[in-house]
């Protein structure tokens, strides 16, 4: 049965995609016809600042589950008489299956893996300079994909239809921006952390067995 009040399929009628599935048909839906190495352009362009950009292999591989399930089609474009790249896009059923999966009223909570906030959480093993360089080099990094993005979204302001896109490259580079700022704040914060460290490391080397257990109940 279709979603009350809409011509949308119902949850159980949804086909069981992946996320870079659906991220894949979610690239067809804007209405052009495009290669497999189109796809990896535009994820490039835009999914990999929120979410990720997905390999030639992943993209290839979704690409033949969605064909395989009627969501989307494709036609070897010919040149010359020369045999081109295979083109793809959506169906109707994929916009439509793409339409009540983008409907759904359920957000999960973000998860974050920050792999250099896992480095700083273990710096009680490490050297506060080299954590220095951890965090300035991820600083930089940010500050490189702030720019990217402040880039791609001018790009997508030329054309109306990805005005979405270009709203959530806005918010992208607003992310990275804090990202740079809050690595700035830690930077400034780093001494401070390691002496009081070091100060409670000394402290502990000092104190007995029983002492340290009584510490931490």
């Amino acid at each position: 049965m279709p979603r009350p009040g809409t011509d949308l399929p119902s949850d159980d009628q949804l086909p069981s995609l992946p996320p870079t599935g659906w991220a894949v048909l979610g690239l067809l839906s804007f209405g052009e016809e495009l290669s497999g190495y189109d796809l990896k352009r535009w994820a490039d362009w835009s999914l990999r600042f929120f979410y990720w950009a997905p390999s030639f292999s992943q993209i290839y591989s979704e690409l033949r589950r969605l064909e395989s399930l009627g969501l989307a089609s494709s036609r070897i474009e010919t040149r010359d008489d020369v045999r081109g790249k295979r083109m793809y896009r959506i169906s109707d059923a994929g916009r439509a299956a793409l339409g009540a999966w983008a409907a759904d009223d359920h957000v999960d909570p973000v998860v974050l893996k920050h792999g250099v906030m896992m480095r700083l959480w273990l710096g009680h093993l490490s050297d506060p300079e080299r954590l220095r360089e951890v965090l300035t080099e991820h600083r930089d990094q940010s500050e490189r994909m702030r720019v990217r993005a402040e880039a791609d979204r001018e790009g997508a302001r030329a054309e109306p239809g990805w005005a979405f896109p270009e709203l959530v490259l806005r918010w992208s580079e607003r992310y990275y921006a804090d990202e740079r700022d809050r690595a700035d704040l830690m930077l400034a914060e780093l001494d401070e952390a390691a002496r009081t460290w070091s100060t409670s490391a000394a402290a502990a080397e000092r104190r007995t067995p029983e002492e340290l257990r009584q510490h931490r109940a």
